[in-house]
């Protein structure tokens, strides 16, 4: 049985690079393979994790549905074509593997994208440990149920007033959608000084936080993500690093 972790939060707070960090971290500690799953429109995992995609789900999706409009298909339902072009979008690598959503790239909403993703996680899920999936800006994947629950719902803020008012709202709206999660996580990203801003501890206690993980800013990192460098770079001793198998440890992971 999968473990899922989800990860969401306003944009900008650093999301894809914890997303990023908890795959490498998992595959250090032996939890492996793992599925990424990049459920952002805006893709950038990819990067994060030192891999290229070539083809996302939004591009698939175009592909079946010309191939099934011009009688391409002979001999092959357009669900099974669907799969098959659903395989080609997966990028294998040592030890993970990355699925994109992307954007559609005809006409028509990302409704149909995110089926299309649902559907792919229902498929090859099983065939992982651990999955974890890197939410666009705020719970819009979730709440059109591309999981029907996760095992760790991790909330990423970045250490402003404005950052920590903002996990409080996503943790109401995970609330009156329904979402199923196991536990939760609070992570403050980018601190630039030691001491937690004063309302963090008690903004962890007021979402349900069973993990209070604070994440220092940091030059390397930074760096990195500006360059669009793999994040598995960093050295285990890495300060970021640490606080983050310190974290996956403390959750049974």
């Amino acid at each position: 049985m999968s473990q899922f972790i989800a990860i969401t939060g306003k944009g900008g707070v650093g999301k894809t690079t914890l997303a990023a960090l908890l795959v490498t971290r998992l595959i250090r500690r032996g939890r492996k393979p793992v599925l990424a799953v990049d459920a952002d429109p805006n893709a950038c995992l990819d990067a994060a994790l030192g891999v290229q995609v070539h083809k996302s789900l939004g591009t698939v999706r175009e592909e079946a549905r010309e191939i099934a409009g011009k009688g391409m298909a002979t001999g092959i339902a357009k669900q099974q074509l669907l799969e098959l072009k659903i395989a080609e979008s997966l990028v294998e690598a040592v030890d993970f593997d990355l699925i994109s959503m992307g954007r559609p790239e005809g006409p028509g909403c990302y409704c149909y994208a995110n089926n299309v993703l649902k559907n792919a996680l229902t498929q090859i899920a099983d065939n992982y440990p651990f999955v974890v999936l890197d939410n666009e800006a705020g719970l819009e994947n979730l709440s059109r149920r591309i999981v029907q629950s996760v095992d760790l719902l991790i909330l990423v803020a970045d250490p402003s007033q404005r950052g920590l008012e903002t996990v409080q709202r996503l943790s109401r709206l995970a609330a009156e959608m329904g979402i199923v999660h196991d536990k939760c996580a609070l992570v403050v990203n980018r601190l630039r000084r030691d001491d937690l801003p004063e309302r963090s501890q008690q903004i962890a206690a007021s979402v349900g936080a069973d993990y209070f993980v604070a994440l220092p800013d940091d030059e390397q990192i930074a760096a990195i993500s500006e360059n669009g460098q793999p994040l598995h770079r960093l050295s285990d001793d890495h300060a970021v690093v640490q606080k983050i198998d310190l974290f996956l440890a403390d959750a049974g992971y």
